[in-house]
């Protein structure tokens, strides 16, 4: 078997790279026979985030090729791959999706969500329903899925993986790791109270390094635009604490040196426990889909600020671990649900799934989605058309919207 796994940011891109590899170690297709590709679109990640995103994998060494949409589709055309792996935020998701869908003798299409997905959403099946197979990472999470699918009416086949960025080896060091999000928390204020709080925990623990892991750079681009970065606000800290640092880099790397984790919602807990790192996941901010944290009730994990500066992180508890992420590898059917799609394909049987959006406006509305997508990096014609007719008719319909929802208030 042979396997394609596309990319377009740096989330998404540590995913896929990971993802192919266990898929390849777990089913009988060579090291030879899986190619791994970026997407040119505006949130491509840097030299550096594809270093820390393929840390550990087999691709660590090389460098990727990007590939305008128009030259991904064509290459998939004339290699013709048992299988391509999607992983790219959602409205990428569904143009390449949509492209290699209609392709002839077609490769069984799987896409995932690259950490934790709970709250199982209407977006997340939305923009994903053309492909084959949706992984997930827990028994909870293909339940949660499996009940929105059927709840919208949109078949939909999901198979168990496992996080594939997770060690299971234990790690010796002593930092305090802070692992940012860019969503959360959500507000200005709320930021620079975590930020001085982390300035705090340093001041507290002098003897140990408290790191402030970030995804990006300044100039970096990250799957979620962030607002406010943490650590531009710890610049602001008049006489900041010596032994506070902020890391970029791979997360594995980060968890080699660590004691401790904390987090609001970040998949880096599952990580840090996953090594025997006791963790918090902070709730003074709430606990709600918001916060992309719900799934961690009953884990024994959330906890305060106060429990963090108290030195007071915890392990989660057994059931809610097997049910949540840290499954024995041996549970996961991944690798065994797609072999079953390559061998349906191969006896002509693999159905032509249609989306679920709506196709009104025909080749204008698929240059829309294209054009929204993939911005400046989408060069057609057709695009740029769409583009001059669309966003003056998408403003007059917003507008309308707003008058609506005044009058009604």
């Amino acid at each position: 078997m042979t396997l394609v796994a596309l990319a377009d940011s740096d989330s998404y891109l540590k995913w896929v790279a990971g993802t192919a590899e266990r898929l390849a170690e777990q089913a009988p297709w060579t090291v030879g026979d899986v190619a791994l590709q970026l997407l040119a679109n505006p949130v491509l990640p840097s030299e550096p985030q594809r270093r820390a995103a393929l840390d550990r994998t087999r691709w660590r060494s090389r460098d990727l090729a990007v590939l305008a949409l128009d030259d991904l589709v064509e290459q998939v055309r004339q290699r013709r791959p048992d299988a391509v792996l999607v992983g790219m935020r959602g409205p990428a998701a569904a143009v390449v999706l949509r492209e290699l869908a209609e392709l002839p003798h077609r490769p069984v299409l799987v896409t995932g969500l690259p950490g934790v997905a709970i709250p199982a959403t209407r977006k997340a099946l939305f923009y994903r329903a053309q492909a084959d197979l949706m992984l997930v990472h827990s028994r909870g999470e293909r339940r949660a899925f499996a009940a929105r699918a059927r709840e919208l009416g949109w078949p939909q086949r999901f198979a168990l993986s496992t996080l594939p960025f997770l060690e299971r080896h234990a790690s010796a060091g002593d930092d305090i790791v802070f692992a940012a999000q860019a969503l959360v928390p959500a507000s200005l204020d709320e930021r620079r109270w975590l930020v001085a709080r982390l300035d705090e925990l340093a001041r507290r623990r002098p003897e140990r390094r408290v790191v402030l892991k970030v995804r990006a750079g300044a100039g970096e681009q990250q799957t979620h635009a962030e607002r406010w970065p943490l650590a531009a606000l710890l610049d602001e800290l008049p006489h900041r604490a010596p032994n506070l640092i902020v890391r970029g880099g791979s997360m594995l790397q980060t968890l080699d040196t660590a004691g401790a984790l904390a987090t609001v919602s970040s998949t880096a807990i599952v990580e840090a426990v996953a090594r025997g790192i006791p963790s918090i996941a902070l709730d003074d901010f709430g606990v709600d889909d918001a916060l992309i944290n719900t799934v961690f009730r009953g884990s024994g994990l959330l906890g305060s600020v106060a429990d963090m500066l108290e030195g007071r992180f915890r392990m989660p508890a057994a059931a809610w671990a097997a049910d949540n992420y840290l499954h024995a590898e041996a549970d996961a059917d991944a690798a065994t649900a797609l072999a079953e799609l390559v061998a349906e394909r191969a006896g002509g049987g693999l159905p032509t799934r249609r989306p679920v959006r709506s196709t009104l406006g025909g080749p204008l509305r698929r240059a829309w989605d294209r054009k929204t997508a993939l911005g400046a990096h989408d060069r057609s014609v057709s695009g740029a058309a769409a583009l001059a007719v669309g966003a003056p008719a998408r403003a007059i319909v917003t507008g309308a919207r707003r008058v609506r929802s005044a009058l009604a208030r």
